[in-house]
């Protein structure tokens, strides 16, 4: 689920053109704000970061706008590179809407729940409450959806969820709140999201119609029993294990950035 396999980024943006968007608006607007410095660029900033003061004073968009600032190129970067890595397969399980659903969902109620706990004077940027959300889809389809993951890719969430939320608490300027609650909404939401999917399957039929394979169909691409086999680790997993912890280390780094500002 987790091992990009598109050949280029008309390809990807084909197969998940919500995440691609979300994408080019994380690069768009780190572009004009911190890379050319325009006014507009400081116009959109100051009026986009969640201050909960303003948010209180009827600011309401200062619950969703933060999601798509960052602080730097960096953070902007490793956001986008988790939301590439991770996204693609719930885009093609939930579908357009319900994705943008999820990653927005997840975020803004993590901002709304800062914004009833934190000061008035509390002000924070970055995706990593709707990354955190993502998580908690995840995670509930390892525990209670096992017919939607494999089992390779639950250990992977496993260990990349248990390592990211225990830097949550050990590093410094970290939105502890957009963090734990952004998972927790993800957690709560999956069984609304989820209810009615299919598996992901990277053979889909939503590829581009010039790769064809004799055996695409709609059906489930995992064994129903496989819960109850003893496995070999996937040789596609093996071949690639050195840029999976590379990906893993490169999240974690991420979710290490200060998001407060």
């Amino acid at each position: 689920m987790f091992i990009r396999t598109e050949r280029s980024i008309r390809e990807f943006f084909e197969l998940y053109p919500v995440v691609t968007i979300i994408v080019g608006i994380n690069i768009f607007l780190w572009f004009i704000i911190d890379f050319l410095n325009l006014q507009i660029g400081t116009y959109i900033r100051d009026y986009g970061v969640g201050i909960n003061y303003w948010i209180g004073e009827g600011e309401w968009w200062r619950l969703f706008t933060p999601i798509f600032l960052h602080a730097g190129a960096m953070h902007m970067l490793f956001n986008s590179f988790s939301l590439v890595l991770f996204g693609p397969a719930l885009e093609q399980m939930l579908g357009k809407f319900k994705f943008i659903l999820a990653y927005i969902g997840t975020a803004v109620t993590a901002n709304i729940v800062i914004y009833f706990i934190e000061s008035p004077a509390y002000a924070h940027l970055g995706a990593s409450g709707a990354i955190f959300g993502l998580f908690g889809i995840y995670v509930y389809m390892v525990f209670f959806r096992k017919d939607l993951i494999d089992q390779s890719s639950s250990q992977i969430i496993g260990v990349i969820v248990a390592i990211a939320l225990a830097m949550t608490f050990l590093r410094s300027g970290i939105s502890i709140l957009g963090h734990l609650f952004g998972f927790f909404s993800g957690f709560t939401y999956a069984p609304l999201l989820l209810a009615g999917v299919k598996s992901y399957s990277p053979w889909s039929r939503n590829r581009p119609r010039k790769r064809k394979y004799a055996d695409d169909d709609d059906g489930p691409q995992f064994d129903p029993d496989r819960w109850n086999k003893k496995r070999k680790m996937p040789e596609a997993i093996r071949k690639n294990m050195l840029w999976i912890i590379v990906g893993i280390i490169a999240v974690l780094w991420l979710l290490g950035q200060a998001n407060i500002l």
